[in-house]
Formats: C-alpha cells, sequence, structure tokens
C-alpha cells in the first residue's frame, strides 16, 4: 500500500512562507508524477503545482511566481515552497503520486493564512 504522509502547514501571517513535505513509501517514487493540490471550505479541490519524473512542472495561475515544487529522489519527497502567502490560499494541501495511470492521495495538511 503506498503511503503518502504530508508535513509542514500550520499558521502563518500574510506575505509570509510555509515549505510543505510529502513523503513517500511503498511507490517507484522516481517514475512517479507527484503534486500537490488544495481544497479550501465549500470549494472544489483544485491543482496547485505537478512536478514529473523528468522534474518538468506545472502551476496554476493563481500560484504562478510564488510557489515552487520540487522533489528529491533520494528521500522520495516532494516539496512546496509557499512563498507570499494571501489569505486565499487557506485550505487543506494534499499530496497526489499518479503511476501508470493509478492516483494516490496523503491525508493532507492546513494551510492557513491570516490576514
Amino acid at each position: 500500500q503506498v503511503q503518502l504522509v504530508e508535513s509542514g502547514g500550520g499558521l502563518v501571517q500574510a506575505g509570509g512562507s510555509l515549505r510543505l513535505s510529502c513523503a513517500a513509501s511503498r511507490i517507484a517514487f522516481r517514475i512517479t508524477t507527484m503534486g500537490w493540490y488544495r481544497q479550501a471550505p465549500g470549494k472544489q479541490r483544485e491543482l496547485v503545482a505537478t512536478i514529473t519524473s523528468s522534474s518538468s512542472t506545472v502551476y496554476a495561475d493563481s500560484v504562478k511566481g510564488r510557489f515552487t515544487i520540487s522533489r528529491d529522489n533520494a528521500k522520495n519527497t516532494v516539496y512546496l515552497q509557499m512563498n507570499s502567502l494571501k489569505p486565499e490560499d487557506t485550505a487543506v494541501y494534499s499530496c497526489n503520486a499518479v503511476l501508470l495511470g493509478r492516483s494516490q492521495w496523503g491525508q493532507g495538511t492546513q494551510v492557513t493564512v491570516s490576514s
């Protein structure tokens, strides 16, 4: 069973930074596309950023220039560096892994940005 464990969420003031981590186990991490998604209260889950096995990245327009996704294959970990946070970034952030068409999710970590 694939395991994805997120960490690094918390409460931060607007303009601040947080770094999320997602540690993956029981998965061929090097060939897996990893991603971060978020869901705010009353809203649908939305893509934040993805990174492929070759480290190609995609970002939501709302986070471009502020967030950076990266991966460390030696540690089976994907990161999301979030800078210049805004109150509208408040959400539960979940890690996602896609391999051979199968999608796996972590339990999520809460990010709250106060104004």
